[in-house]
């Protein structure tokens, strides 16, 4: 079997996996690339495959960088089957006709420009009416459902607490004797998340596809968020401005109108308004609604105490245009939460417009900004960013608050892993930036000696099935590896690293263990 990195290589973005087993064709997550306009420009580019040979799309969930090409690959031949956890599917109907729409209205501007300027006129990646027609080809799978795609190959789809639905997809393969399990995690998510069930733990893989947007940081404690919420929304208030939120519409905005109406209820809020300014984000919002009952044990607890996060009285929905513009007559006391969270499309470019160049204002970024977009350049210190053709100071303060990322961090990843009852025979470190994946890599070769690989966009990798190995030769691998691990120790290169060195060779030593009695 063999596996080609289609997105998300050494970029946070375009997640897409091509698995070729016999005669199977298996794509897992189609997503769209986002950020610097190199990225962005491969989703108009050619498919390098027959999207009409790929029998089954696997995906983890909604999020676009994940699920946005689906409609052109549909578009383009696809008549396979899409699968999915069910919210995943309600989520895609709401966020991939959205997307089309998005790519309408640039592409309309762009052609606008292009035609003044007499160069060719381009056509949208998709428009609405394609993402309607992809949805007829996804199909609902359940959390620990195995499917059999074959009577060689299995899916299961586990609970990645990442977003509403999103999932791991392990893949059970067989070849002759042998049986293959690979894992791809999506993005994994984190414990203790508003509305989600943690992450599951896996015992056994033999290739792993890890995330790692946040391979080399760790996120503040979970509690201490609201804290500074709080503090940024009372430091507005008496600036006399508006704070303005750029939000993903799925899950960011959700888990703010959860910690928003937790300051509510313990009378910590201000009299400011919030307002939810995003077709999509009050579409995935009912969304939500609709999936109460799958909610973690915490946010049932909260409800039937009566504190329902989705519903609190300082909430507004802006659904129309006309109520979309209304807000920017609004000088002082507005919270408003809108999308994209990266500021590349949508409503938000409006709100800042409005509200970027007062000094009275404050944005407030919570998620991850990718290289490129208007939310990282303003995240990073910009005087000025170009939005709607013109020139726009940034004088508001812009604050972050990082611990609101879905994402695991650094240390939730490595705990994540040392959950595995074996060493796989490989990770490969996908959707993150290089700097990330480079400083996970080590922190896995250290803690655990686990063979790792960074890969390169469109490079196909072979798998090959472990084959037994005998107690001696593990004795020697082993011992090879503890070798190596002191010889970092003695050169000093290993300074800093001595605790992770040595639980890396308990590990070794329980692992050794475990063959031995397995053996007898």
């Amino acid at each position: 079997m063999r596996v080609r990195f289609l997105g998300a290589a050494q970029t946070v973005t375009g997640s897409c996996y091509l698995l070729e087993t016999g005669p199977l064709r298996i794509m897992v997550d189609c997503g769209m690339f986002q950020g610097p306009r190199a990225l962005r420009e491969r989703n108009y580019r050619p498919f390098s495959f027959s999207p009409l040979s790929v029998d089954y799309v696997l995906l983890t969930h909604a999020h676009i960088d994940h699920s946005g090409l689906i409609p052109k690959l549909v578009k383009h031949g696809f008549r396979g089957k899409i699968l999915a956890t069910p919210a995943t599917i309600d989520l895609c109907a709401v966020m991939l006709p959205d997307s089309g729409h998005i790519q309408e209205m640039e592409v309309e501007r762009l052609n606008r420009k292009a035609a003044r300027a007499g160069r060719q006129l381009i056509e949208p990646v998709y428009n609405v009416e394609d993402a309607h027609r992809a949805m007829a080809f996804f199909q609902p799978v359940d959390y620990g459902q195995v499917v059999n795609l074959t009577s060689e190959v299995s899916v299961r789809f586990l609970e990645a607490g990442h977003i509403l639905g999103s999932a791991m997809v392990e893949l059970a393969i067989k070849e002759g004797a042998q049986e293959t399990r690979l894992l791809f995690t999506g993005d994994l998510g984190r414990k203790n998340k508003p509305y989600l069930n943690d992450p599951s733990y896996v015992e056994q893989a033999d290739f792993i596809f890890l995330e790692s947007t946040y391979g080399d940081r760790l996120h503040a404690e979970q509690e201490e968020h609201l804290n500074l919420l709080h503090d940024i929304i009372w430091e507005t208030y008496r600036k006399g401005g508006n704070l303005i939120i750029p939000a993903f519409a799925v899950e960011r905005t959700q888990d703010l109108i959860y910690d928003l109406n937790l300051l509510i209820t313990s009378n910590r809020f201000p009299p400011m308004k919030v307002y939810i300014d995003s077709p999509m984000a009050v579409a995935a919002t009912e969304v939500f609604k609709k999936y109460r009952p799958y909610f973690d044990p915490e946010t049932q607890e909260l409800m039937a105490s009566g504190k329902d996060p989705l519903s609190m009285a300082a909430l507004e929905f802006a659904r129309t245009t006309e109520e979309s513009m209304a807000l920017n007559n609004i000088k002082s006391g507005a919270i408003i939460i809108s999308a994209s969270g990266m500021c590349e499309a949508g409503r938000i470019k409006h709100h800042l417009r409005h509200n970027l160049w007062r000094p009275e204002c404050t944005v407030l970024f919570v998620g991850y900004q990718a290289p490129g977009t208007k939310g990282r350049k303003i995240k990073d210190g910009a005087k000025f960013v170009r939005l709607h053709g013109e020139e726009v100071a940034v004088r508001a303060d812009i604050r972050s608050i990082d611990s609101y990322s879905s994402h695991a961090d650094k240390e939730e990843l490595l705990d994540w892993l040392g959950h595995l009852q074996k060493p796989p025979q490989k990770v490969f470190l996908v959707h993150g930036e290089p700097s990330s994946m480079s400083a996970l890599a080590r922190d896995i070769a250290l803690r655990y000696g686990f063979a790792v690989h960074i890969p390169v966009l469109e490079e196909e990798v072979q798998l090959t099935p472990a084959l037994p190995v005998g107690e001696e030769e593990l004795r020697r691998a082993y011992d090879a590896v503890a070798s190596r691990l002191q010889d970092v120790l003695a050169s000093g290169l290993g300074r800093g690293y001595y605790r992770e060195i040595v639980e890396q060779l308990d590990h070794l030593n329980a692992l050794l263990a475990s063959i031995q009695k397995q053996a007898q």
